[in-house]
């Protein structure tokens, strides 16, 4: 074919009737067109790649292909060898539905290709299909609402797997491009990820999330920010975060105020302590051994050794009898630990005075224990012989 008859291009590039320059024009066409020339020298200038193609009498031709970009494809379709295998033959498939078939590709597909995810390069390609599907179903079925929240938590779970929190975190959106319905049950797949590592700064960039999209905070949430405080040691984050729950008026589970008490006893801030007890009180009438423990070392902070031992008394009274062995293994960290913690929080100049009245005090209410009938069993021995504990 000379170039002279490239002007019957178009009858060779009819699809059903619709000619090559309505093709051209519609922006979510996918085609792709071959052009049988003779001297391949003649189509310099058209972007393409050339093949050999024999035709039924056995003459060979040069074979220019020129492929045109698919409408709901983008960059991570182009992605080869970084992917897990299924998952990029389940992406394909589903592009290949939406693109050529025109259909939604079975939900199992998308089931499949998000249990399949291993690698970061494979949460990419669930990304660029979410999108794609999002798009498909807006413009072709005019669905407008996301995907389903249960669809959107095993994402995040996906993510928090592989270590795509970026993508993760984009699942917090409450207007994203992938149809994902935010909740605060993915948000906490996150926050537990956090925990697990530690993490303080994850934490803050998820509620920072939850605040922008307006996520409402639960007691679980809680839970699990306050463990991740309390375990980093960070009691500046304990106050801001407390602040914030108390305020939205989340109702908090008993294992946060007992963190919550614990970490207010441990750097010796017996202030908030009381105000925590306060709050607890408000809402559950009885102490666990946590929650009691703490009220005791805020009662010996306080130099009421007599008070402390009556916290501790009352506890071994209503606690059941399953629970009374952890009285005994709480009140021997409370006099071989917790000194050591309360005084490291304190500033230098007033550690010293703090660890003489508790070492006065501690035996004292151990010793009101004994006079109640309390059968307790510590060593007493172990607050001053703890080296540093005078300094």
């Amino acid at each position: 074919m000379q170039m002279s008859e490239l002007s019957k291009l178009p009858s060779l590039l009819s699809n059903g009737g619709i000619s090559a320059p309505s093709l051209r024009k519609t922006p979510c066409s996918l085609f792709m067109c071959c052009l049988v020339v003779e001297k391949p020298e003649e189509m310099k200038g058209i972007k393409g790649h050339y093949s050999r193609l024999s035709s039924a009498n056995g003459t060979t031709h040069n074979v220019q292909m020129m492929t045109l970009r698919a409408p709901f494809s983008s960059e991570a379709s182009t992605v080869e060898g970084g992917s897990t295998e299924v998952v990029k033959e389940l992406y394909d498939k589903m592009l290949q539905s939406v693109n050529i078939k025109r259909s939604m590709p079975p939900n199992a597909w998308l089931w499949s290709l998000i249990e399949n995810c291993k690698k970061h390069e494979d949460i990419k390609l669930l990304f660029d299909i979410l999108q794609n599907l999002r798009r498909f179903r807006l413009s072709n079925l005019r669905i407008h609402s996301d995907f389903n929240c249960n669809l959107c938590r095993e994402v995040t779970k996906a993510c928090v797997r592989v270590g795509a929190l970026d993508f993760g975190k984009k699942a917090l959106w409450k207007h994203n491009v992938y149809g994902l319905a935010p909740t605060i049950g993915s948000a906490h797949h996150l926050l537990i990820h956090a925990k697990e590592r530690g993490d303080a700064k994850l934490m803050m960039e998820i509620m920072s999330l939850l605040k922008k999209n307006d996520l409402p905070l639960q007691p679980g949430t809680a839970d699990i920010v306050f463990s991740i405080c309390y375990n980093t040691d960070n009691w500046q984050l304990m106050s801001k975060y407390s602040k914030r729950f108390v305020k939205a008026g989340v109702k908090l589970r008993q294992t946060a105020f007992d963190l919550w008490m614990e970490f207010a006893a441990k750097i010796g801030d017996v202030e908030s302590l009381w105000k925590i007890e306060k709050l607890r009180s408000e809402s559950m009438k009885q102490h666990t051994v946590a929650s009691g423990f703490s009220c005791a070392k805020g009662f010996l902070l306080e130099h009421k050794p007599e008070e402390a031992a009556s916290v501790i008394q009352v506890l071994n009274q209503t606690l059941p009898d399953a629970k009374k062995s952890s009285i005994v293994v709480e009140l021997q960290k409370l006099v071989s630990e917790w000194p050591l913690e309360v005084i490291r929080h304190q500033k230098e100049e007033d550690r010293k005075a703090l660890a003489v009245s508790l070492t006065s005090d501690i035996p004292a209410m151990v010793s009101g224990l004994l006079t109640t009938g309390l059968q307790v069993n510590v060593n007493i021995e172990d607050l001053t012989s703890k080296e540093g504990v005078l300094y």
